[in-house]
């Protein structure tokens, strides 16, 4: 059975945030990264660029990236 909702409220009632069971936030974040992803997918092909290897585009980012010394 799912548990009631809650919120914690200010003096006067209003609602401020949303208490739920740990095992609901870990699926809600899980969710949301899975979510980013797809649209992370989706805006890669749509951009129209070609696709490389993942080996190759994280060889490019190590090399693109700064090191600590170049700021």
């Amino acid at each position: 059975m799912k548990a009631p909702t809650r919120f914690l409220t200010n003096e006067k009632g209003e609602r401020l945030a949303v208490v739920i069971e740990i095992e609901e936030y870990e699926k809600l974040v899980e969710e949301l990264e899975d979510l980013h992803d797809i649209r992370a997918c989706d805006e890669a092909k749509a951009s129209g660029e070609t696709a490389i290897p993942l080996d190759q585009a994280l060889d490019e980012i190590k090399r693109n990236r700064k090191r600590p010394t170049d700021a």
